[in-house]
């Protein structure tokens, strides 16, 4: 394929190497080593520590929420949001079937149910439109809250920032407050992305971020709850560190609770990165122009940012014009070591997740069969093209 070989060619040149080229790697050009090694000599490896508190600070001040608590992971992040928005076992999470499985995976663990709604072609999020039609529907408010025609409380809607491209979160909020459903935001992968000159996550009173090895920045394993106000943070903190009530040398915890703090030696290196974010967002930026004028008048289009937003273009992504040429262009990028695939499984064709409640799908299906990501990490300065 021509299209494959072009590709090669572009990435390999941007990246200047031939060796094989990941889908996105961590970038560590900072003071990462420096303060790392600081934890280490001060013996404060675990969440007791003063970097846990800097990076929490940093996270809070760069996206503008009312406070952030740090955790061991992403998927500890989202748990915390879900349980502390109010999501019980029995109910139904409303959510989309286009996302890595901890958005599903936490929703489980709290005993409630997924249920599928459609994305946008466009932001590949969670669509507003198909959410009012499905709710109209299939919904009924009572005692001021929304259940479900089978029974069941609908007691949250969890849109997902898909590879860092903002939800048209203004629209979900309307719909959601006309049907008395809270909204909860993974925004694990869009740190660096606004909807509207506002930063994905500070929409909605509890969201979460994921620092993982392959994120714009990496803590190596890390997430952070993002709340709406300083006193929902403190209730996030003390959730996540075993509901510990504050003592000399008591231990005494006050009710059933979470160990998901993140450990010090793990937010030195988030501060470190989150020095060189701005820089990271940049580079990434001009990638995603490169990609886009490249792909300008080929076959395959490249996935930009939605109306209304500033993405920080996380993993860039093209829709192929076949499943059969989508499957032809991985095994060939790949043999050619660019690492290129296909969007996550629908969740709904998981074994875990068959039998969950759905709308129509028929953009996540289109989604699932069109797409791949293309390499998108950020690429050292000197080596930019």
């Amino acid at each position: 394929m021509e299209e494959v070989k072009k590709l090669v060619e572009l990435v390999r040149n941007h990246y200047g190497t031939n060796d094989f080229i990941p889908l996105h790697a961590p970038r560590f050009n900072g003071n990462e080593k420096r303060y790392v090694s600081d934890t280490l000599e001060s013996t404060f490896v675990s969440s007791v520590g003063a970097y846990v508190g800097e990076f929490e600070d940093q996270v809070c001040t760069f996206t503008g929420a009312g406070a952030a608590v740090a955790t061991v992971n992403g998927t500890a992040a989202l748990h915390t949001a879900l349980f502390l928005s109010g999501v019980k076992s029995g109910d139904i999470v409303i959510t989309q079937a286009l996302t890595f499985v901890a958005t599903c995976n936490t929703i489980a663990h709290l005993g409630a149910t997924p249920l599928f709604i459609d994305v946008c072609r466009e932001s590949l999020s969670l669509c507003p439109i198909a959410l009012e039609d499905y709710l109209s529907a299939h919904s009924e408010i009572r005692d001021g809250q929304c259940y479900h025609t089978c029974g069941a409380r609908i007691a949250s809607v969890m849109p997902m920032h898909t590879f860092g491209h903002p939800a048209k979160m203004d629209a979900l909020k309307e719909v959601c407050e006309r049907y008395h459903i809270t909204l909860v935001e993974d925004a694990a992968e869009s740190l660096g992305s606004f909807y509207k000159n506002q930063h994905t996550g500070t929409f909605t009173d509890f969201s979460a971020l994921s620092f993982n090895g392959n994120k714009v920045i990496t803590t190596g394993g890390g997430g952070m709850v993002l709340c709406g106000t300083p006193e929902l943070g403190q209730r996030a903190k003390h959730i996540t560190t075993t509901a510990k009530v504050a003592h000399a040398y008591e231990f005494y915890h006050d009710e059933l609770a979470f160990n998901y703090r993140m450990p010090n030696i793990n937010a030195a290196l988030g501060c470190a990165q989150m020095e060189q974010l701005p820089a990271y967002l940049k580079n990434k930026r001009r990638l995603a122009a490169t990609y886009k004028a490249h792909f300008n008048n080929s076959e395959l289009v490249f996935v930009d940012e939605p109306q209304d937003a500033h993405s920080n273009f996380w993993l860039n992504a093209l829709l192929c014009p076949s499943r059969q040429y989508r499957d032809a262009f991985l095994k060939q990028s790949n043999s050619a070591g660019i690492m290129t695939r296909p969007v996550w499984q629908l969740m709904h064709t998981l074994p875990m997740f068959n039998s969950a409640p759905r709308g129509p799908l028929t953009n996540s299906e289109f989604l699932a069969d069109h797409l791949v990501n293309i390499p998108s990490s950020v690429a050292p300065e000197k080596e930019v093209r």
